[in-house]
């Protein structure tokens, strides 16, 4: 389906911003037989974002009418898996006047939905993402160290602070699982992820700093996003992990058991 802009195709004009002010934020959710885990949850994230990256609100209702439509055109129907990314932004907006009154715009795209994935190995990198409470656009930092990661041989990136305090993935949330079998989630300046609260809020679990030392202490770790639930990461560096640890095994089978809420 081509790119719709408030409903209708989006014009080559409508989309050069993106490339040359690259100024907005987006979410992106996975549709299961026309339902979405944590529906509500990215409804929230686009109304949230908007307010802190355009000083401006965004109507909810009129943002899920637009995801609903741009869904129903691409001849999606209620049945089968495919991924729609929202992205807010100002197509009028200028790299030398961001202080303006803005305008946001609603632009959805829809994708394939991705298939079983294989357990994740990530390299480790110091790095902290701008702003990174707002799912923004500015994915430089972020698509560079990926593909440091890759060309070095590793699926994606893990990223670390100056203080050596592990934070998040490229694009995903990093949970670990510790010798005692309980699921730990890094404290630390991170995105957010509607996958990493579905998970909170529905199962034991504890936030606590991890150290890049402390690695080698970790029984298992995980990947989350909406793309894949639950991913099992294999190694992180040269630190290898057990990817069949039971307690993935059950937050997987918790994942799977959230009920999605109705779109289509």
């Amino acid at each position: 389906m081509p790119p719709q802009l408030n409903g209708r195709p989006a014009t080559e004009s409508d989309l050069i911003p993106l490339g040359l002010v690259n100024y907005g934020h987006f979410t992106s959710m996975r549709v299961d037989d026309g339902h979405v885990r944590g529906l509500s949850l990215h409804l929230d994230r686009l109304v949230d974002n908007c307010a802190e990256v355009f000083n401006s609100p965004l109507d909810r209702e009129q943002t899920l009418a637009l995801i609903r439509d741009a869904a129903t055109d691409d001849g999606r129907g209620p049945t089968g898996s495919f991924t729609i990314r929202v992205t807010v932004y100002d197509p009028d907006l200028e790299m030398g006047h961001p202080g303006l009154d803005a305008h946001p715009q609603v632009l959805v795209t829809t994708r394939p939905a991705g298939g079983v994935m294989p357990p994740l190995t990530v390299a480790l990198a110091e790095y902290q993402r701008e702003v990174p409470s707002v799912k923004h656009i500015g994915l430089m930092g972020t698509i560079y160290y990926r593909r440091k990661a890759q060309r070095a041989g590793f699926g994606d990136v893990l990223f670390a602070g100056a203080d050596g305090l592990i934070s998040e993935g490229a694009t995903w949330n990093i949970g670990f699982v510790n010798g005692a079998g309980e699921v730990v989630w890094p404290k630390a300046d991170v995105l957010d992820g509607v996958t990493m609260r579905l998970l909170q809020e529905n199962s034991d679990h504890t936030v606590a700093p991890v150290s890049r030392t402390e690695l080698g202490d970790m029984a298992a770790a995980f990947a989350t996003n909406t793309s894949v639930g639950v991913r099992p990461i294999s190694r992180i560096g040269t630190i290898e992990f057990d990817d069949q640890h039971p307690t993935l095994t059950a937050l997987s089978a918790v994942y799977a058991a959230i009920p999605g809420e109705r779109l289509l």
